[in-house]
């Protein structure tokens, strides 16, 4: 058995030293270290071999094992590299050719909005609170001054989970979560960014998900006038120095009193065009006095202290200030109109 092994060592290693292809040391491979090789059979007859013979035989015949899968090795290494310089020596490269270009991205507009509306009212002492997207009724109504079968609930046509839980229709959940964890101190004063979602229609002003960013000043003696001073402020910073807004008396649940917020029309400069209706004004958000029952129900009692709110929709803005047509550009992740915004 030894002889035999010894043999079959020999042939193999002379085999694999006259290989210079792949599939042939692969076979070579098979037919000595596979399971129906004449050395697996070897293995299988040791069994009869007296029991002191057995590990002495067993040795050799890993021994013999290991010399083939090394010269296995390292022939298929010299294949390899053969194979490497075959390569090399047939081909060129011209180092002088110009490299193809890189495209790189930028930022998508909405978030450069997003960001550009952070950094103004941060700069006006604001700080950012965020929430859950997806709300409890609590939240996303009841404590805003809109009870169960309250008519005003059809404004906002909701994705409902389950009876108690929604997709937030609105950022204002944050205003009340942000209120109750101050537990009645003040100042509150913070901007709410994020998704909300609502059972529309797609066209080419409406989506069934858009981005709202919500503020909220809460403190004693806030009024209507703190609150223009404030959004005047942000108009001029966003759209121009030269920018004039109006409030218009509205009705929002949770605001008391209300008002719509029209901004001078960027193009006609207020003297009336197709854009504005020929009104000389365009709507870009909503605000108004905190509801005392929003402040009664956050812990704040209405007697001492007021506030106001106010929330605009991120691609409204948007498309003001670049003069975008629809919406849904915004979303299809059109590279033509993306690459617009470059240098954003």
């Amino acid at each position: 058995m030894r002889e035999k092994l010894m043999q079959l060592k020999d042939e193999a290693l002379a085999k694999i030293a006259q290989i210079n292809h792949e599939k042939e040391l692969q076979d070579v491979k098979v037919e000595y270290l596979g399971k129906k090789s004449p050395i697996t059979e070897v293995l299988r007859g040791m069994g009869q071999l007296p029991a002191e013979e057995r590990p002495l035989m067993g040795q050799l015949v890993n021994d013999v094992r290991g010399e083939i899968e090394e010269a296995v090795k390292e022939k298929a290494e010299a294949i390899e590299e053969a194979k490497l310089n075959e390569k090399l020596a047939t081909e060129s490269i011209d180092v002088t050719l110009p490299g193809r270009p890189v495209h790189a991205g930028s930022t998508h507009p909405l978030t450069a909005v997003v960001e550009q509306i952070e950094e103004i009212f941060l700069g006006m002492g604001f700080k950012i609170a965020e929430g859950p997207e997806v709300e409890t009724d609590y939240y996303n109504f009841e404590a805003l001054n809109l009870p169960k079968e309250h008519p005003a609930r059809d404004m906002q046509d909701s994705f409902y989970i389950t009876e108690e839980i929604l997709l937030r229709t609105h950022t204002s959940p944050v205003q009340v979560r942000t209120m109750e964890k101050m537990e009645g101190e003040v100042p509150v004063k913070i901007i709410c960014p994020g998704k909300v979602f609502r059972r529309d229609d797609d066209d080419a002003t409406h989506s069934h998900q858009f981005m709202q960013i919500e503020g909220l000043y809460v403190d004693k003696n806030i009024s209507m006038s703190d609150l223009k001073g404030i959004l005047l402020q942000f108009a001029r910073e966003m759209f121009g120095e030269d920018q004039r807004i109006r409030l218009r008396p509205s009705f929002f649940p949770f605001t008391e009193p209300s008002a719509e917020v029209d901004l001078s029309c960027m193009l006609c400069k207020g003297s009336g065009c197709r854009v504005c209706k020929q009104t000389g004004w365009i709507e870009i958000l909503g605000s108004g006095m905190v509801h005392p029952n929003v402040l009664r129900m956050s812990g704040y009692d209405p007697a001492i202290y007021t506030g106001f709110a106010f929330g605009m929709g991120v691609e409204r803005i948007a498309m003001l200030k670049y003069g975008v047509d629809d919406i849904r550009h915004f979303y299809t992740n059109d590279s033509r109109f993306l690459k617009q915004f470059n240098r954003i």
